[in-house]
């Protein structure tokens, strides 16, 4: 696993040992950044379940400045920490080692991309979606970006959120949602 374009593309990242965690494979991660434009002129990242950092830390390399990455298990708190350092981004960093839902009710200040990749056999991804949409914790016009099982069906509209479009790369959906601007 590595860092796939930016100012840290082709860095080498740490994983979490054991099976518990399923990174973003590098291809899918290439074509969802892409897909969101490439690259970033700064902005604030939410990487919920967010393993080894994978997803955060490649938002950063394209531009952003900002990421707060939510995982319960402490060993993905450790490599998440682990990568950071390598990168020297622990200072743009925040580590929130929590459920992703106790940590939300903690959060008042909006993200501008939010991605969701939880244990496809634990995923409430609705439910999330929902919560973001009630804390008002994404910017307008910011996306949401949920990784799930090809088989997976979501609604067109969750609150604010209306989806944009949906890819598969195999046994994977990538579902695209944006922050409708309040009229």
């Amino acid at each position: 696993m590595r860092i796939v374009a930016g100012k840290f593309g082709s860095r080498r990242l740490e994983s979490v040992p054991g099976q518990t965690t399923r990174p973003t494979s590098d291809k899918v991660k290439g074509a969802i950044f892409s897909s969101l434009g490439g690259s970033f002129e700064n902005g604030r990242i939410l990487d919920c379940y967010s393993g080894t950092g994978n997803i955060a830390l490649e938002a950063l390399s394209r531009g952003m400045n900002q990421a707060v990455c939510v995982d319960q298990d402490h060993r993905a708190v450790k490599v998440i920490r682990a990568n950071a350092r390598a990168l020297g981004v622990e200072s743009q960093v925040q580590i929130i080692k929590a459920n992703i839902f106790s940590a939300l009710d903690q959060m008042n200040v909006p993200f501008d991309l939010v991605y969701i990749d939880p244990p496809y056999q634990k995923e409430q991804n609705v439910k999330l979606l929902e919560t973001l949409d009630r804390l008002d914790l994404v910017c307008e016009e910011g996306m949401v970006v949920v990784e799930s099982l090809s088989t997976q069906s979501f609604p067109e509209e969750i609150g604010h959120f209306i989806k944009e479009r949906e890819k598969i790369y195999r046994n994977t959906k990538i579902t695209y949602y944006r922050k409708e601007t309040k009229k």
